[in-house]
């Protein structure tokens, strides 16, 4: 049994609070890319739109313990986790429940702590490997739950001019959480998406973004592609809708940047 500080398992919470920047296709497509290279991997739908549990082809009828009972204490971590078609990928679903949390818990106890209270069970028991929160495009108490609970944040970044605006909020959350909830907390890597090679822009906000966060930024960018946007329909993440499109190459040299990138952290952790 894993100790409770055992770096094996790595939480990321997935977030930007501007909307539209391939958030739930990242941690979809990502945790599939991670679970296809071999990694152990929980998704946790944190957004109440439910997208990423629509995208891995969980119907809402089949939605019978979601990550509201887990953050109401009604089940653990465990029992919400549904395994998905894709070998080595779980998920815990959303449903319209969650937008009620921020309302429901009011002033209780620990209430910025319930998703990182419930998730220690599962970083004793070692299932997983990494455990991916696709959180909501908004500051509020499920994006800080995640936060609380994440040892680092994934940003997905679109290339286009507004980025660096909704990055520079995403900042300050980031700040607020660790001053105050989560010490640790740190920025885990940026990744550029809907990248066009064709668009002087692109190159532009790519070179900015590098410029300003240096090596936290992934080599590998996530490119436009009609595959990426069609695989969502189909209730099926773009590896298996269409493996062999540019999107979902993009997606598996990912996984494996953000693989080694983890190993060479932990190597480190344990010099």
């Amino acid at each position: 049994m894993l100790a409770q500080s055992d770096p094996a398992l790595r939480i990321l919470a997935i977030a930007n609070q501007k909307g539209g920047v391939g958030k739930t296709t990242t941690a979809i497509n990502l945790g599939t890319a991670l679970a296809a290279v071999g990694e152990r991997v929980l998704l946790i739908d944190a957004d109440p739109q439910g997208n990423a549990s629509t995208g891995l082809g969980v119907p809402r009828h089949q939605r019978k313990t979601t990550l509201y009972d887990v953050l109401m204490g009604d089940a653990p971590a465990g029992e919400a986790a549904v395994k998905t078609s894709l070998p080595g990928l779980d998920l815990i679903p959303a449903d319209p429940d969650l937008s009620g949390v921020e309302l429901e818990l009011g002033q209780a106890a620990r209430r910025s702590y319930r998703l990182r209270d419930a998730l220690e069970v599962l970083r004793r028991a070692g299932n997983y490997t990494y455990v991916l929160i696709d959180c909501p495009p908004s500051l509020n108490l499920l994006t800080v739950n995640a936060m609380t609970a994440a040892d680092a944040v994934f940003v997905p970044l679109q290339c286009e001019f507004f980025a660096l605006e909704g990055l520079t909020q995403l900042m300050r959350t980031i700040e607020l959480v660790r001053g105050s909830l989560n010490p640790k907390l740190e920025i885990q890597g940026v990744v550029l998406t809907m990248f066009d090679k064709r668009n002087s822009l692109s190159e532009q906000v790519a070179s900015d973004v590098r410029a300003h966060f240096g090596d936290k930024v992934y080599e590998t960018v996530i490119p436009r592609n009609v595959r990426v946007s069609e695989a969502p329909s189909f209730g099926k993440p773009v590896l298996i809708y269409d493996l062999k499109c540019a999107g979902s190459q993009a997606y598996l040299k990912l996984a494996r940047e953000v693989v080694s990138r983890e190993r060479a952290r932990q190597a480190q952790v344990a010099a």
